[in-house]
């Protein structure tokens, strides 16, 4: 059997912990989120949480229903001593890790998604050797599984990669099977450790914060995202709320009409990447679709909502072409209706010597420069199907439709995720294309969920009582607005100190600057 091995810093959250928890509850976007879809609370979905033993003290994994501020009949908690659903119990005691990870997850106070229907809490030892390894079912169907430890040796070393990789499979095919979604840690310092390694997963990083990076073993891109605190034990279970709340609202409607398309793990896992900030210094390339610190950047949950709710917007035009060849626009003159949103779709190659194509067709209109981010992510296949090769080989293109010259494009042969971004995209008519390559390939149909959204983000100013009235629009989020006084010189910017009122009936954001006797001059900037 694999034992586990918590990350080392899950002791450091006590100092200072709710005053920061809340400012990094701002900087996922959660409060943005609260304002403006009041009930978009993870109502409805059953979660779970297996925790390694705190300080290594045997049966020390439970969260203290008082910690997190939710009732005793909320929970089970799980071990190899039994059940139980009541609190304090025979089958394990309280674990402060496992409270502050529970608190960012549902917590009443912090947690993203704080009216989850059930929370069911593992012995980690027992959950992965009971249930994940074993292929059985979890109980109650758990949707999201919030993963802070990591598989290591007691010197916190790397198992061998034959050893990762058959956790990753293991974790995969579960995933395929059960639909569960897990969302992991990757870790907090040297190469990225599993269960956030798994494709079907979420890997999470921390930042600010020392975390483990990419890429795996095999060249994959890991972290998927990363987000605030000092360890990734406890960034990582505001990325598995953010699941949560948004499976909560596809669900519901919130993405439209095809609830079951909206709430597929494929769709989750693109608006979760494809809503997240860029950091200053984020970088990716075309064969390593992520940055290998940040994974797609800083989970937003409020720009993932959003991308959510504009909801599924299918191809234009379907083409194929002899593998390998040049795909360039077709002739199709419909655009997609929206320029964010999101479609689940799939690709079939006809036979093993033609590429398949689905076009996205939009039109960025204005004399505006735009900002693109569009994410692919699709499933590594049950390991009784693999072939050749461990998944299909899917990409990503940005083409204009009136050169037909490819601007951006996403190629890697090893990750289920292609991603790209860009900053400055002037106005015109684009393909954004998803390719299926017939070499290689593991089948001949392949699912994909993809993620997209072209944005320019204009200021207005307008005078009231004598003072400037600056606004925005709320979506996307991530912004911070700066005034200079002088614009020959660049680098005397600085952030208004002013706060950031949100109009919710007008879907803007809303700044109330007195004036001044000499010019001055606003910018947004992101990040």
């Amino acid at each position: 059997m694999l034992s586990l091995k918590r990350p080392a810093l899950f002791i450091l959250l006590v100092l200072a912990a709710n005053v920061r928890a809340q400012s990094e509850f701002d900087t996922i976007g959660g409060t943005l989120l609260r304002q403006v879809a009041l009930n978009v609370l993870g109502t409805g979905v059953t979660v779970g949480q297996p925790e390694g033993y705190e300080g290594g003290v045997s049966g020390a994994f439970e969260v203290s229903p008082s910690v997190v501020g939710q009732p005793q009949s909320l929970f089970t908690w799980i071990s190899a001593s039994g059940t139980a659903n009541t609190f304090p119990n025979a089958v394990g005691t309280a674990s402060g890790h496992a409270g502050a990870v529970g608190s960012r997850f549902y917590g009443t106070s912090i947690g993203v998604a704080p009216q989850v229907s059930h929370v069911n809490n593992y012995d980690a030892d027992f959950f992965y050797n009971n249930y994940i390894s074993l292929g059985l079912p979890l109980p109650n169907s758990d949707r999201v599984v919030n993963q802070s430890f990591i598989f290591a040796n007691a010197d916190g070393s790397h198992f061998s990669t034959n050893d990762e990789q058959a956790i990753e499979s293991t974790y995969d095919d579960f995933a395929i099977q059960y639909g569960t979604l897990f969302v992991s840690g990757v870790g907090n310092g040297g190469g990225v450790y599993p269960p956030g390694t798994i494709y079907n997963g979420i890997g999470v990083g921390v930042f600010p914060g020392s975390s483990s990076f990419g890429p795996t073993p095999n060249g994959r891109s890991k972290p998927d995202l990363v987000a605030p605190s000092g360890a990734t034990s406890f960034s990582t279970p505001y990325v598995a709320g953010a699941a949560a709340v948004l499976i909560q609202a596809a669900t519901g409607g919130d993405g439209g009409a095809d609830t079951n398309s909206a709430s597929d793990n494929r769709t989750i896992k693109a608006v979760l990447l494809n809503g997240a900030v860029k950091m200053a210094d984020w970088t990716n390339g075309v064969t390593t679709p992520l940055d290998a610190r940040y994974g797609a950047g800083m989970l937003n949950v409020f720009n993932s909502w959003n991308e959510l709710r504009n909801g599924k917007h299918p191809f234009i035009e379907a083409t194929s072409v002899s593998v390998g060849n040049a795909h360039p626009p077709g002739g199709n003159a419909g655009n997609v209706s929206a320029l964010t949103g999101w479609d689940l779709n799939s690709l079939a190659n006809t036979d093993s010597s033609h590429d398949q194509i689905n076009h996205y067709y939009f039109n960025l209109p204005g004399s505006n420069s735009f900002t693109l981010t569009a994410t692919l992510t699709w499933l590594r296949p049950h390991s009784s199907l693999l072939g050749a090769s461990s998944i299909n080989d899917l990409n990503l293109f940005l083409y204009n439709v009136s050169s037909g010259q490819m601007i951006l494009s996403s190629t890697s042969a090893v990750d289920n995720v292609e991603h790209l971004y860009l900053p400055t995209l002037p106005p015109g008519r684009y393909d954004l294309q998803v390719e299926k390559n017939a070499q290689g390939q593991v089948s001949a149909s392949e699912t994909y969920g993809l993620a997209f959204e072209f944005f320019s983000v204009p200021l207005s100013v307008s005078s009231s009582n004598a003072s400037a009235v600056i606004t925005w629009p709320i979506a996307p989020a991530g912004f911070e607005l700066q005034s200079n006084t002088n614009l020959s010189s660049p680098g005397t910017w600085t952030t208004v100190a002013t706060p950031v009122t949100v109009d919710t009936n007008a879907s803007r954001n809303v700044v109330v600057i007195p004036m001044s006797g000499g010019n001055q001059f606003f910018r947004l900037r992101r990040p």
